[in-house]
């Protein structure tokens, strides 16, 4: 294995342990107990979900509770603005104007994470445990501004990780980060039930159809993910005399799933932003609101499916561009067989997405609900449902291509250098 490489995995394996040190820091001024009762209680809502998709870092009130979502939902926001608004869209588009577009996103961002963070701030000033301890040892006013500045920093943190995972490192940063918060629970999900199975709570036969369920949603998802159109291209006489000692690609990929694991977490992060903040309210009604986006509800589900399918369309529409590919193709002297170059060419592989999307849109979204529902009746929680499973695998997949990536381009380097 090459150097190079080897340094970019010992560096994203650094910042994911850092990421995992920080879950350990506390908010000052909190009575960790008191919280972690409460989540404890609460496993099985919309707050134990948040608390999974953070590495259990919320029931320690670390100061990356609100982990990575502030930033993806101002990553949604600013991919919508984008979409609706043409100068925005151009501006993403230019290498200068990617850089001011980030800086937009740091910006929403840190605003995003402030409310959040003195919501949740004021929120626990009526949090009290079994033994009526309160959940704050401090000042109350102190304790808002003390918390929302170490949330921030925590956020901000968490941010500066992905960016540098994703520039210094090998694969998605934002993405890692979550995988490894999911991951990270692990170890107490299979600890919980076996606890279940020795009490008799779950029986053992139970157990195994979960592993089965768990073993068929990854083979799944394995064999959408690598699975491709392949449209030929032919090239003219003059461009294959030029290129002889070069290869040149002959077909065009197309994947199944042109968006990712994007739709499945952007989708997660819209449902758990109102389920959170509606937990903490005392008022019925909103209660009710609550109870009905919970990840243990059929709505919840129904939602996510929609959501997922919507988000799979729109990211696809976003990453895919068939008019660039159609004139770089034109002006590479490359046309597809019985295709006329130019608009034509453009129309049919909008039409091949289109239609590929559409069954990719369905897949992602059976995969996020159909597991849930065959694992609802067993009793189990909700981190064996198809989501955590579908980012994991589709971050592990990803993780992996790029490291081969960077193998063979480390190859074709060194074949260069010593001149074949």
């Amino acid at each position: 294995m090459n150097k190079d490489l080897i340094n970019k995995i010992l560096i994203t394996l650094g910042f994911i342990l850092l990421y995992r040190l920080l879950a350990y820091v506390p908010v000052p001024g909190v009575n960790i107990d008191v919280v972690k009762e409460f989540f404890d209680s609460n496993a099985n809502n919309a707050l134990g979900l948040v608390n999974m998709f953070s590495g259990n870092a919320v029931e320690r009130l670390s100061i990356i509770s609100l982990g990575i979502m502030p930033y993806i939902t101002a990553s949604i926001i600013m991919e919508l603005l984008a979409a609706t608004f043409p100068a925005l869209g151009k501006m993403k588009k230019e290498k200068d104007g990617m850089q001011k577009y980030m800086q937009i996103i740091r910006y929403a961002t840190i605003v995003i994470t402030l409310i959040q963070s003195i919501g949740v701030s004021m929120g626990l000033n009526s949090l009290t445990g079994q033994s009526g301890q309160s959940a704050i040892s401090i000042d109350m006013d102190v304790f808002v501004a003390v918390s929302s500045i170490s949330m921030l920093t925590g956020t901000m943190l968490l941010m500066w990780i992905g960016e540098q995972i994703t520039q210094k490192g090998i694969g998605n940063g934002i993405s890692l980060i979550i995988f490894a918060g999911i991951v990270s629970a692990i170890p107490g999900a299979i600890g919980g039930t076996v606890d279940l199975v020795n009490n008799g709570q779950m029986n053992f036969l139970t157990v195994i159809a979960i592993l089965v369920i768990i073993l068929a949603t990854v083979g799944a998802i394995i064999y959408v993910e690598l699975g491709e159109r392949r449209v030929p291209i032919s090239y003219s006489r003059k461009v294959m005399m030029q290129n002889q000692r070069k290869r040149v690609m002959n077909y065009i990929p197309i994947k199944v799933n042109l968006s990712g694991v994007i739709p499945a977490i952007f989708a997660s992060a819209i449902l758990m932003f109102p389920a959170t903040v509606l937990q903490g309210s005392q008022n019925k009604y909103l209660l009710m609101v609550a109870d009905f986006l919970s990840p243990q509800s059929y709505t919840f589900n129904l939602l996510m499916f929609l959501f997922v399918v919507f988000f799979a369309f729109f990211y696809a529409s976003i990453t895919f561009n068939a008019k660039d590919i159609s004139e770089n193709l034109k002006r590479q002297g490359g046309f597809i067989p019985g295709i006329r170059p130019g608009e034509g060419t453009a129309a049919f592989l909008n039409e091949t997405a289109s239609r590929l999307t559409f069954w990719g849109a369905i897949y992602m979204g059976l995969v996020s609900t159909v597991p849930w529902l065959l694992v609802k009746a067993m009793g189990v929680p909700f981190y064996f449902g198809g989501v955590a499973v579908l980012i994991v695998v589709q971050v592990a997949i990803d993780t992996m291509r790029k490291i081969e990536a960077q193998q063979y381009m480390n190859k074709y380097e060194t074949l260069s250098a010593v001149g074949l």
